[in-house]
């Protein structure tokens, strides 16, 4: 039981039924914000869902991902990131990280890779259009996309992204501990191969440019490949899965699709609205450790305690935004937290942004008559997977 006497339970609630929050998760959280859990591995710890605590949990210097590191830890996931990873530290070895790798994710240099970005996917949609369809829009274009552009970024051959594609879907799931390792041991394999390169025969990729520092502190090959690691993991899996699943939200809404092909100007606050409303995530994000003890939502949390924030209740918060059940893309501010909050901000949101965006203003000017080619319950999802998504997204234009 917990301090206030409710039952512990095993989270998550349910299965991951498509793009639906868990009903169990709106009833039970609704009335216990900081609820007391047993999480899939490692044991229990604190469920975080209300707005204001999660951006505090996501802020706070007093939860702390580096301690957080190890197996040892509850958490969601079968594989908590390694130490060496910047997703497992705390200041000052994330603020150094982060300071080395960020300029390439600047708007200013995102900006610059736009008229690439908006090449490769016109090259996608040429491809996928070139039969009568139907097509699968996830095989063509939502996955061969981000793993291109997040790829000709780090300077890795066009010839390999496959292998980069499979990698990075074993480090992901959710029950398999064995092939989540190995999959992680041999992405960084991989990568330290890379960047023995890139330090023997410098190049002007964002890993030649990372490799090649000569600085007074450079950064080792453990970091480099964690940090080509966490770079890969989020510029593909999160992105491909949320292409795909803001067409398909879209496609199930065709009022939403009318209004986007009648008007593309408002595709940007689309993007900001969908990315709020789609819970990406089929469980609350990476474990942090409390330091010391504090309140929370009116809850005790010792030091030691682990918490996981649920980002995607955090989003349909009415205390923060009017109407959360309704999809509405004229909403003037939508300050959510799906890219995270604080200095684990996503390093990639601008990039994932861009993407997200050329697709849709790409897909209603070129396609506008866009349609699902199956019964929307006909449609297989990804399944046991950090990140939601579909399997495949048959179409016709």
């Amino acid at each position: 039981m917990t301090a206030a006497g409710q039952e512990i339970r095993d989270y998550p609630f349910g299965p991951v039924d498509r793009l639906d929050l868990d009903p169990a998760l709106l009833e039970i959280c609704g009335e216990h914000p900081v609820l007391r859990v047993r999480l899939p591995f490692g044991g229990d710890g604190w469920l975080v869902t209300r707005y204001a605590d999660v951006r505090t949990v996501l802020s706070d210097p007093r939860f702390s991902r580096s301690a957080a590191a190890g197996d040892h830890v509850p958490r969601t996931v079968a594989v908590a990131p390694p130490p060496t990873s910047i997703m497992g530290m705390d200041p000052p070895d994330h603020t150094r990280l982060r300071r080395r790798v960020m300029r390439a994710f600047t708007v200013r240099s995102i900006d610059a890779l736009r008229p690439r970005i908006v090449e490769i996917v016109n090259d996608l949609v040429d491809t996928m259009t070139e039969g009568d369809g139907p097509a699968d829009l996830a095989a063509v274009l939502t996955w061969p996309l981000p793993i291109t552009v997040i790829c000709e970024m780090l300077g890795v051959p066009r010839a390999d992204q496959d292998r980069f594609t499979e990698w990075v879907d074993g480090l992901l799931i959710l029950d398999d501990p064995e092939r989540s390792a190995d999959a992680r041991r041999q992405l960084g394999d991989y990568l330290a191969v890379l960047i023995a390169q890139r330090r023997a025969e410098p190049t002007d990729d964002l890993l030649g440019e990372l490799a090649a520092d000569s600085g007074k502190d450079p950064l080792s090959e453990e970091e480099l490949v964690g940090l080509g690691v966490s770079l890969l993991s989020a510029g593909q899996e999160a992105t491909a899965n949320q292409i795909g699943n803001f067409v398909y939200t879209l496609l199930t809404r065709p009022a939403l699709w009318r209004e986007l092909v009648a008007d593309p100007s408002i595709v940007p606050r689309a993007v900001e609205e969908l990315s709020r409303f789609i819970p990406i995530s089929a469980t609350a994000g990476f474990t942090r450790v409390a330091t010391e003890d504090l309140e929370l939502g009116g809850q005790l949390i010792r030091a030691g305690d682990a918490v996981v924030a649920e980002l995607g209740m955090a989003n349909r918060d009415s205390a923060v935004f009017d109407r959360p059940e309704e999809i509405d893309f004229h909403r003037e501010q939508v300050p959510h937290v799906t890219f995270g909050y604080g200095i684990h901000h996503c390093l990639g949101a601008q990039l994932a942004r861009v993407e997200l965006r050329v697709v849709l203003e790409t897909l209603v000017t070129r396609l506008p008559g866009l349609r699902l080619a199956v019964p929307a319950d006909r449609l297989a999802w990804r399944t046991e997977r950090l990140i939601r998504g579909v399997a495949a997204l048959p179409v016709r234009w």
